[in-house]
């Protein structure tokens, strides 16, 4: 599985929001500026987004987006499904339904797919929001001396 430039945005949006999270809500100008992503597509992003319900919004000079739930509760599974439409390294197999192609071949290709696919799943579904920032704080990325 390839992942578009539309799920890399979206998992970096959502590790951001995350790390802001005690900030209140957020605008997205402040967002694409720090991940030096256009306000433009950021949008197309949060439609998405929105639509799966990983945001509340507030309208208004103070308004913005802030996260739904805890950085916990959002699976990176979740995020590229909602971005990207499933996990499935491949489309559909390969020859699965031409005219004199080996239907067993067929299965056997679909059976590796499928299996790469479990495994994908498997670890994307278990790694979290939390869990990409517990990693990163233990190492020197957060230690800002002065």
């Amino acid at each position: 599985m390839k992942v578009s430039t539309k799920g890399q945005y979206a998992l970096k949006v959502m590790l951001d929001f995350a790390v802001h999270a005690n900030d209140g809500f957020i605008r997205l100008r402040e967002v694409a500026d720090r991940q030096g992503i256009s306000k433009t597509y950021l949008e197309q992003i949060m439609v998405l987004l929105n639509k799966a319900d990983f945001f509340t919004t507030a309208r208004g000079y103070q308004g913005g987006y802030q996260l739904n739930r805890p950085a916990s509760k959002y699976s990176v599974g979740d995020i590229l499904r909602t971005t990207e439409g499933g996990l499935a390294p491949v489309d559909e197999p390969e020859n699965a339904g031409e005219a004199g192609s080996d239907r067993r071949v067929a299965v056997m290709c679909g059976d590796v797919w499928s299996g790469l696919e479990d495994v994908m799943a498997e670890y994307l579904d278990n790694l979290s929001l939390q869990d990409i920032l517990d990693s990163h704080r233990e190492s020197d990325i957060w230690d800002f001396v002065i």
